[in-house]
């Protein structure tokens, strides 16, 4: 009787072993489908155009690995046409019910802090590579950043100004919420270092005349200006300073292809503080990412694409995490989770990063100087 009862244990757990294993068995799609929505048309699309080449190229890179798991990844391509917030909307409203996406790379912070809301209803993990307002940060629990906050870039330049010796500062500052934040951390950090903010001009999103603005931040006679701008209006800003006759230091926030062109001779001299991407010896990844790049497309990858690039593998690492509990792991919540629960991942500019609690990520901080046309390395920085 003992040994029927041992037996009768034996065959209830080997059933209910056999069960529990079935319901951990991870639930796999056919296919995983995430979602991009880009500058891919307006005036900032040179965003667009450089974060979708990174995109694309790391999916043929993991497609033709294998897949993620032996399941082939495609990232789905939508238009916020530059930063509009309503196109955001439109867009990810498309990527979920035409697609069912569980994961969308974002980017600029209009259309980003426009989407938070339906990432957080339906569960879609949101990752961020470009848009860089202090307000993303606690827009929902669903995102995450690899790129630099404005106001981290700002507090760099002032940082950089200090180092300088400078005096009395004039900001030329984006209207939106990115440079908002700039502002926010620039000018009290500064004024607290015993300075004045003589003066704060905005500069609209596809502004092609800042004239008024210009003449007064000239009139305002400032020790330096902080150009609190991003692509192209950063370029304009320096170009118009320049013909103004200010002829004082000016620090910002970026230099870009586009922002070279239309500053044209007047950026020699700028300095700007940004993320720094750079292919090293030292770190092969980092060295086949660029290489792949320019064989590509001809030329060099610069921050916008290595984030991008980088955002595609944090993304099948997620899954492969998510993956690896088993069930329906196909889910943006448990994509997030699995990121909240390690959130180290390998990084394309060397070793690795790790996810704060805020969900940024933490990345050095560079200051670079233009020289000849072109952003020369001035030294690392490290925000206080």
């Amino acid at each position: 009787m003992r040994k029927l009862i041992a037996a009768a244990i034996a065959a209830t757990a080997v059933a209910f072993g056999g069960s529990a294993a079935a319901q951990n068995a991870p639930k796999d799609p056919d296919k995983y489908r995430a979602g991009a929505i880009l500058a891919m048309s307006g005036k900032a699309d040179w965003y667009g155009k450089v974060m979708s080449r990174a995109i694309q190229l790391a999916v043929d890179e993991i497609n033709e690995a294998g897949g993620i798991e032996g399941i082939p990844l495609e990232v789905i391509i939508e238009d916020h046409k530059s930063g509009i917030a309503k196109e955001g909307v439109s867009a990810m409203n498309r990527l979920i019910n035409i697609y069912d996406v569980k994961a969308v790379l974002t980017s600029f912070s209009p259309p980003t802090l426009a989407i938070a809301p339906i990432a957080d209803e339906k569960g879609i993990l949101l990752l961020n590579g470009g848009g860089t307002s202090a307000a993303l940060v606690g827009a929902t629990n669903m995102m995450f950043h690899n790129r630099s906050l404005a106001s981290d870039l700002g507090l760099a330049a002032v940082q950089r100004a200090k180092k300088e010796g400078l005096g009395d500062m004039a900001q030329l500052v984006w209207k939106n919420d990115a440079g908002d934040s700039v502002v926010a951390a620039a000018a009290p950090y500064w004024e607290k270092e015993g300075h004045k903010v003589v003066a704060t001009e905005f500069v609209e999103l596809g502004a092609s005349n800042i004239d008024t603005q210009v003449a007064k931040i000239r009139a305002s006679r400032p020790d330096w200006v902080g150009l609190w701008l991003f692509s192209p209006e950063s370029g304009l800003g320096i170009r118009k300073l320049r013909e103004f006759g200010v002829d004082v230091p000016l620090i910002g926030i970026e230099y870009t292809g586009d922002v070279k062109e239309i500053a044209g001779k007047y950026a020699e001299g700028y300095e700007y503080a940004s993320d720094y991407f750079i292919p090293s010896d030292d770190y092969p990844w980092s060295k086949r990412f660029a290489d792949a790049y320019e064989a590509r497309f001809g030329e060099k990858p610069e921050f916008y694409a290595a984030n991008y690039y980088e955002n595609v593998y944090v993304l099948a690492e997620a899954i492969r995490r998510a993956r690896a509990k088993g069930g329906d792991y196909w889910d943006g919540r448990k994509l997030a989770e699995a990121i909240r629960e390690n959130p180290t991942f390998d990084s394309v500019y060397g070793g690795s990063m790790t996810y704060q609690d805020n969900g940024v990520a933490k990345k050095r901080v560079a200051i670079f100087k233009v020289e000849n046309g072109e952003g020369k390395f001035v030294e690392y920085v490290t925000l206080n």
